[in-house]
């Protein structure tokens, strides 16, 4: 099957990505997030884990725009979700709106009855432009701020409760916890594999900033952090505490660990993300964690003609 190729202004060239094109695509974002928030918030092993997902043929579910100088202008994925970025320099001239007039075609093309993408509430062009195709508001995403100027303090922990670092091998009970968690709310589990590619396989994973939570031996709750040094600060990737182990303290304890851990190693900021759907953003509020910005994840039917 032949990708399908949007009409591009003169002189620029479309080309589908490739594993080569990480690092590249990786500075396009990040010049996309200093030009939105002032720093960046990427890394490259999130784009490694996107082009791994399952079912998504980089041929024909991802796009490249080179400017005359062979500078990449603009990207695309589309694969269930879709995700469009446009460099600063190259707005205004219809890059955009091509990608996304692309990732509707493919995916109507893949037989998806729907298209999801994020965008950053603060990106009023985007926003504009998604409104104006149909795109309807689903969900909202706020990434969080925890500010470390001193070493956070950690609370003792609730009884019968003992917290430690990741170890080599705590890979699958990990994985079985967080997705027993998710499935609240997400609309399919990942297997271990995809799981472990945007976790504890990327290379700004950190294990020793990773706090995991036990009673008895058993695994009752997860923080999986980044480390991330080109922004200077960590990421909780992932938190999850067992249902029958909730309200009792437990994500605290296991956020303010992982803070002392990356204070300890000279970071003096951490962030999450979570989405309303979660019911989580109280909680870390409450822990003392502030919301930098906010998302929303929009979504348009594509069995309409």
């Amino acid at each position: 099957m032949p990708q399908l190729v949007p009409a591009v202004p003169a002189g620029y060239r479309v080309r589908p990505a490739t594993a080569d094109d990480i690092s590249t695509i990786h500075h396009l974002v990040s010049a996309c997030e200093r030009a939105l928030y002032g720093r960046e918030q990427t890394d490259p092993g999130g784009i490694t884990a996107v082009l791994a997902r399952p079912g998504l043929v980089p041929e024909l579910d991802t796009l490249l725009i080179h400017d005359p100088a062979g500078r990449l202008a603009a990207r695309a994925w589309v694969n269930r979700r879709s995700e469009v970025d446009v460099h600063p320099r190259h707005r205004g001239r219809g890059l955009g709106a091509a990608l996304l007039d692309w990732a509707e075609v493919r995916a109507r093309q893949a037989g998806s009855e729907q298209i999801v993408q994020t965008v950053p509430d603060d990106d009023t062009e985007a926003v504009a432009l998604l409104r104006s195709r149909g795109y309807e508001p689903m969900v909202t995403e706020w990434l969080l701020e925890f500010a470390m100027p001193d070493e956070p303090a950690v609370p003792e922990p609730p009884a019968g409760i003992t917290v430690r670092p990741f170890l080599p091998g705590d890979g699958q009970s990990a994985y079985q916890l967080i997705e027993d968690a998710f499935d609240e709310w997400q609309q399919r589990r990942e297997s271990f594999q995809e799981w472990a590619q945007h976790t504890i396989e990327r290379p700004t994973f950190a294990p020793a900033m990773s706090a995991l939570a036990f009673e008895g031996g058993q695994l009752v709750g997860a923080a999986l952090s980044l480390d991330l040094p080109e922004a200077g600060e960590g990421y909780i990737e992932q938190i999850a505490v067992r249902r029958d182990h909730r309200n009792r303290g437990v994500a605290r304890l296991l956020l303010r660990h992982a803070f002392r851990a990356f204070h300890r190693q000279g970071r003096r900021a951490c962030t999450l993300g979570t989405h309303s759907d979660t019911g989580a953003l109280a909680l870390y509020l409450r822990v003392g964690m502030k919301v930098r910005h906010s998302s929303t994840v929009y979504r348009k039917s594509l069995c309409k003609p």
